[in-house]
């Protein structure tokens, strides 16, 4: 590796600082993890039912933990190299080219659509903090200067160099997402079980409740999404031959994933059970009172969904100042970074602003693009790169990854789409 190259990466976010510790990996996969999604999960489970609900919750947790695991393993499964970026990973499995163009679009797809659906849930929140606070002479200002709100914060916070340097961020999300999720489900079970509550689908028609099972897949699919910066996060720590990285890394997975846990089926369950199938698709506008505790976990959403939206962003980042830098030969500066970085905020806080369907995005971005690079996308390049023994118990566990992963893809996309376009159909644009 030249000079020039070197000092290119150094300066570039994903490998401008491998000094990160284990619990660096555990807060930023609790902050990638545990997001707007969990706040759907009761929603989820009334489209999906009582057996079929805990099933997907359970068989979803395994699976991702197992694919992440496979993630972690092949960072440096080549001596002396380390694959920084999901799509380095791509590129050594399935080639040069078709391994950026197999991971590229729905890396891209997974970290831009992430950012536009925290727009708009940071804006909704906001709003929902304001009209449980001001209730007397207070003036109804519309979503769409709310998401502006939260969009400026990120003017700012983005201009943070690399992983590291978000690590303070980071860990306040993550704290905030452990608090919110432990309110909605104290709150529910505090609420008690509601009068008249029912059980059965939501859906009248059957269309509707064939619909409305795939879009609760793909609720699922996006509580179920870190997997898109892994690579990247975990290329922040030191690494040796005696203690590679993956030993802090899966030390601070396998914290995180218990935080997961805690936080996902608690709301869920309880959520569901009280509510039944009138729940909301965010569990907080259920939750009415008491007004100070629900406009509290609305606040702690906004912080948590500020982290979360630089985790994701950071990978972007890194994608478009490496295109800029190392394709197009600009110079490495803070000028290039200043400006490209404002043009991605405000291009995610735009499209937020143009479709705040927030419900439906999560269908569907949790099928079409979370699925693939979560559930399958890994057990692929594994088996391309391993090739383990054909019929035995790795080759078994892969494939079925692979084929549950694909029917959550198909089932949850369609699923999410129909809700778009209902949504849209209904929906007041700028309003």
């Amino acid at each position: 590796m030249s000079e020039k190259e070197r000092s290119i990466n150094e300066w570039l976010p994903i490998t401008g600082s491998r000094n990160a510790k284990w619990w660096y990996s555990a807060f930023h996969n609790v902050t990638a993890m545990v997001g707007a999604g969990v706040l759907s999960l009761p929603s989820a489970m009334a489209d999906l039912g009582w057996g079929p609900g805990v099933t997907v919750l359970i068989l979803s947790w395994v699976i991702t933990l197992y694919t992440l695991w496979q993630m972690v393993e092949m960072h440096e499964m080549v001596p002396g190299k380390r694959f920084d970026r999901y799509h380095e990973l791509g590129q050594h499995a399935f080639g040069e080219k078709l391994g950026l163009y197999i991971v590229i679009p729905q890396q891209l797809i997974c970290e831009v659509g992430v950012d536009i659906v925290y727009m708009v849930t940071g804006g909704k929140s906001l709003k929902k903090f304001h009209d449980l606070v001001c209730t007397k002479n207070c003036k109804d200002i519309k979503l769409t200067f709310f998401i502006m709100i939260f969009g400026s914060v990120h003017f700012v916070l983005s201009h943070l160099p690399n992983f590291n340097s978000i690590s303070g961020v980071s860990l306040a999300a993550a704290v905030m997402s452990f608090s919110y999720s432990t309110i909605a489900w104290t709150a529910s079970v505090h609420k008690g079980v509601q009068p008249d509550v029912q059980y059965g689908n939501p859906n009248k028609t059957t269309p509707g409740k064939v619909f409305g099972f795939f879009n609760a897949l793909g609720d699922v699919a996006f509580a179920y999404a870190g997997h898109n910066v892994v690579l990247e996060i975990q290329a922040t720590m030191p690494s040796t031959p005696e203690k590679p990285s993956k030993v802090s890394m899966w030390r601070g997975v396998m914290f995180a994933y218990v935080i997961v846990a805690l936080c996902y089926f608690p709301v869920a369950i309880f959520g569901f059970w009280m509510f039944g199938n009138q729940v909301s698709d965010n569990i907080l506008i259920s939750l009415e009172k008491p007004t100070w505790l629900i406009a509290m976990a609305n606040l702690f959403v906004v912080v948590h969904v500020i982290g979360s939206y630089q985790i994701y962003a950071m990978p972007v980042f890194d994608m478009i100042e490496t295109l800029l830098v190392k394709k197009l030969n600009f110079r490495p500066t803070w000028m290039l970074r200043f400006a490209s970085r404002n043009l991605y905020v405000a291009f995610t806080m735009f499209i937020g602003m143009t479709f705040p369907f927030f419900g439906a995005l999560l269908g569907f971005f949790g099928g079409f693009a979370f699925a693939p690079t979560t559930f399958f996308l890994p057990c692929i390049m594994w088996l391309a790169i391993y090739k383990p023994r054909r019929f035995g118990l790795s080759w078994f566990a892969n494939w079925i990854c692979i084929f549950l992963g694909i029917l959550l893809m198909i089932f949850s996309s369609i699923g999410g789409l129909r809700e778009i376009i209902q949504d849209a159909s209904t929906y007041t644009f700028y309003s």
